[in-house]
Formats: C-alpha cells, structure tokens, sequence
C-alpha cells in the first residue's frame, strides 16, 4: 500500500500501526505513533507521520472509535502536549546566561521507559526513535526559535537537561578556557592552593585555621581578578609545569590555561583582564597573551616537554678558581643527567631515574663565594639536584664537578620554550 507523504509503507506497516492502536493501553498521540515509524521517511515531523496513519487507520480499517480515545497518551503521559510548558521552564533557566551554543539532553522517568519498552514489545523497535531523541529536537528547535542560538552536537556551551523525574529543567554548563602566560616577581608564591599537610584543609593551628600553608598562590591571585567577570563557580588553573615556591618566574612567563567552572559570562575583554591582573597584583605577579581555547589545550599543555632557561645563584664552599667553575660548566654542557628522583619530592613523586639533558650552561658573574650561572635544559630536571648533587642521585652534578659542597641560594626561571598551537 502506497500513502502520500510515506512512500511504500507496506502492509506490514500498516498492521503493525493497527496493532498499535488496538493493543495499546489507551489513547496515543499523533508524535508517539509517528515515532515508531520515524526511520522510514524522512521530510515528516513524527506528528504528522502519526496523523497521516491514523487517516489511514480510520478510512482504511475503520478505527475511528480507537483513534478518537479520549485522555493523555498512555506512552508519553501528554508530554507531547505539554513542550511550551517545557520551553518556558528551559528559557528561564537559560536567563542570565550569555551563550552562542545548546545542547538539549532528558532523563527520563522510569514510567515513560516502561511505557517504551511496552509500545516495542507490541510493534518492535526496527523503525523507532527514542522518546527521548525526539523530545530533545522539538525542544531544541523551539528554543532555537526563541533565542536565536543554535544547537550544537559537539561543543555547546551549555546543555538544557530535562529531568522528567523531577519536571524541572538543569543546566548543565561547559567551561570556558583561556590561555596565556604568567610571570610570577615574588618567591614564596606556589602555583596552585596548597593545603595545610597537618588537617588536609580543615584548619588548625599549624596553618592559622586557613587550610593552606602559604596565605597565596598563583590561581588565586589571578582567579581573584577574573573569575567575577565570567560570573563563575570558582577557576582551576592548569600550567606547564611548575615553579619552585622559592622560585619567581620571569622573561616571557609560564604557560597556563585557566577552566573557568560554570561561567554565566563566556565573552570578556582578555586585554581588560590582562590590565586587572597587573593592577591588582602589582609587584607579584602579571598575566599576558590572554585567548580563548578549547578544552584540548588543557590536556596538551600538561603533556608538553617544553626546554627551560633558569637563573641560578649558587653558594660555593670554599672558594674554587673561576676557571675551574667555566671548566666545570662547559662539561656540563651537553650532558644527559641521570637524576633519581630528589629526596625533598619523594613524598610525591615516583622514585624513579629520569634522564634530562643540560644544553648549556654558562657563566654570568663570579665572586668569593657567590656566582651566577645560566642553564638552558630539558624540562623537568630538578636544577637545586643538578648542582647539590642530592648525595650522588643526580650525576653528573656540579657540586662533584668542583670537587666543594655547592648550593642554589637564588632560582629564577627566565624562559619556559612552549608554542600554544
């Protein structure tokens, strides 16, 4: 049997709808019969689909009586009847939000999914979509229409979840992310929050019941210029590598990205935020080359071996002849250090052997006791080990090359080489 509007249905599609309408456990609306047809034409809507055979139930069987069922439809439960109700709630959950992009997800209630499960027993699934799929698309098409926005599959900035057990609408909001760099002018600065090893956050004496065991740390530094201008729950900050807390960052700066959780804003001004930063930490710390970027960058920023140029200033006992420390330098220059894991990391670290190479290491100034040198190495050698020695788990190491105790006094990263891509 051919139908205008679905091509070649076939008898067995026709009785599989009368099947439908006879077995069924009361009334059913025009979109949940469509639906157990949805993959046999495109160009239809699920309701016109079901109006179209419900025409030819009625003219061709004589199914008028169980058609014209009065009440809410046993399947959905008059969900379909109801969308702008659901509309109204998802555009005023949506209120307040800046936003380009949705994505509209359900959870279903465990009736409507035994009512599914009851309607495929009787005509099966081979043709049908989920109630869920189509509830999704007809909502998302009204929200479109209502906010101009558009529905995306792959990276919406937030999802409109319909809770079908609760019948109110969550939000479900994407992060935003943004790159750059940072310079830190201050030592006794860590990178990220760090808790109190006595309580683990709680509070106590030891950490004057803040939970931390240094009062300030990089992520909040800067969290606490720009978070309020996403409107966000609270910023996670996720560099390339990391400083000593002794140490400052200088020259270009760190690379980092910044998740901002749960922005209501998602297009702020990066060059005001840049200025709010420096302004507002003055003396401590800056922020340059804010931009936008996507959630993979995080995971490729932590995963970079990005070269490092350091600062150091080294206290040498006693003193040795400058050209023994120029000898001690150029062979270090070139080498691949085998650095076991340093003794003040172990408690959270692998105890493992890394092997780094040094690139080059030169002199910068030189008096009695103190002197300046530049290294240029492989990210993640332990530069304090490079030249204590750690009692022998990092060679070669300079403090064996001079044949005299040697320790780092003053750290300075001066060039983290990473390219954001």
């Amino acid at each position: 049997m051919r139908v205008a509007g679905l091509g070649d249905l076939g008898e067995d599609v026709i009785e599989t709808a009368r099947k439908i309408v006879k077995e069924g456990l009361g009334p059913i609306c025009d979109n949940c019969l469509g639906r157990q047809f949805a993959k046999i034409s495109s160009g239809l809507s699920n309701a016109k689909r079901g109006q179209i055979l419900k025409e030819v139930l009625r003219t061709k069987w004589n199914l008028g009586e169980e058609i014209e069922l009065q009440g809410k439809c046993w399947v959905c439960n008059g969900l379909f009847e109801n969308l702008d109700e659901w509309v109204l709630k998802a555009l005023e959950a949506l209120r307040g939000y800046e936003f380009d992009s949705f994505l509209v997800g359900t959870k279903v209630s465990g009736m409507l999914l035994e009512n599914e499960e009851l309607i495929w027993e009787i005509a099966g699934a081979s043709y049908a979509e989920p109630l869920k799929a189509e509830l999704n698309r007809e909502i998302g098409k009204r929200i479109e229409r209502e906010t101009g926005k558009t529905v995306d599959f792959e990276r919406p900035d937030l999802v409109v979840l319909l809770n079908l057990w609760t019948e109110k609408v969550e939000l479900q909001v994407n992060s935003v992310f943004i790159y750059g760099r940072y310079r830190k002018f201050e030592r006794g600065i860590p990178q990220t929050r760090w808790l109190c090893r006595e309580c683990r956050g709680r509070g106590c004496e030891k950490c004057n019941y803040t939970g931390k065991m240094y009062p300030e740390s990089v992520e909040e530094l800067i969290s606490s210029s720009i978070l309020a201008a996403f409107k966000g729950k609270y910023m996670v900050l996720h560099g390339c590598g990391r400083e000593d807390i002794d140490a400052r960052m200088l020259g270009s700066g760190r690379p980092f990205v910044v998740e901002i959780k749960e922005p209501k804003r998602r297009n702020v001004d990066l060059r005001m935020l840049e200025d709010k930063v420096r302004e507002e930490n003055a003396g401590k710390l800056e922020v340059t080359g804010l931009q936008y970027v996507k959630r993979e960058m995080v995971a490729q920023i932590k995963s970079a071996k990005a070269d490092k140029t350091y600062r150091v200033g080294v206290r040498i006992k006693p003193k040795v002849p400058e050209k023994d420390l120029e000898n001690a330098l150029n062979t270090l220059t070139g080498a691949v250090i085998e650095q076991r894991t340093p003794t003040r990391v172990l408690h959270r670290r692998a105890d493992m052997v890394r092997r780094r190479k040094v690139h080059s290491a030169k002199l910068i100034s030189f008096d009695e006791s103190v002197f300046f040198m530049e290294i240029r190495c492989d990210g993640g050698l332990y530069i304090k080990e490079l030249v204590s020695g750690d009692g022998g788990r990092t060679k070669p190491n300079l403090s064996e090359l001079l044949g005299t105790d040697a320790e780092v006094k003053e750290l300075d990263v001066m060039d983290v080489f990473y390219c954001c891509t």
